[in-house]
């Protein structure tokens, strides 16, 4: 495998990972205006970006692993940090560098975002609870009757045979 190959895995990864980020940005969008539906089906698109980024991926690691074997180094060490910083010089270490950097700024952005979508989900949550608590009371605040009986009520309630001769 060359370098060029594990420069275009990156590539694509950016590239998916770019359209997530969008996905991303419209589910907050979504989240603000309460629109459920849109975001059904904004989670069932990024499902699909997961799964094509998780293939990209599994190339990605497989290339790198060829990569490291036809230049006799361990494959299952080898990283693209790893192949940036001692294995790789000139034009291609730029591309590589470029890339990786590249990369590395869309997941932070991304990460970021996800984490204002999270945010944004719990406030709904604890917002929906909160309006169940208030339309429905509280078990322990209904009386439906005096459940105390003072002695005095259970004196007269005695029947006659109750009483002592």
């Amino acid at each position: 495998m060359s370098v060029q190959t594990i420069v275009s895995f990156l590539d694509k990864l950016t590239q998916l990972h770019e359209s997530l980020l969008e996905i991303s940005h419209l589910k907050t969008e979504k989240l603000k205006a309460g629109e459920i539906d849109s975001l059904q089906e904004l989670i069932k698109q990024e499902q699909k970006h997961v799964q094509a980024i998780n293939q990209v991926e599994l190339k990605r690691i497989e290339a790198v692993e060829g990569w490291a074997k036809s230049h006799q180094l361990n494959p299952n060490e080898m990283t693209v940090s790893m192949m940036i910083e001692s294995h790789v010089e000139g034009t291609e270490k730029d591309k590589l560098e470029k890339v990786t950097l590249k990369l590395a700024e869309v997941l932070v952005t991304l990460r970021a975002q996800e984490e204002l979508n999270r945010q944004l989900t719990e406030q709904s949550l604890q917002f929906v609870r909160f309006s169940i608590d208030m339309i429905q009371p509280s078990i322990k605040n209904i009386n439906y009757g005096n459940t105390k009986k003072s002695a005095t009520d259970q004196s007269t309630n005695r029947s006659v045979f109750d009483s002592k001769a």
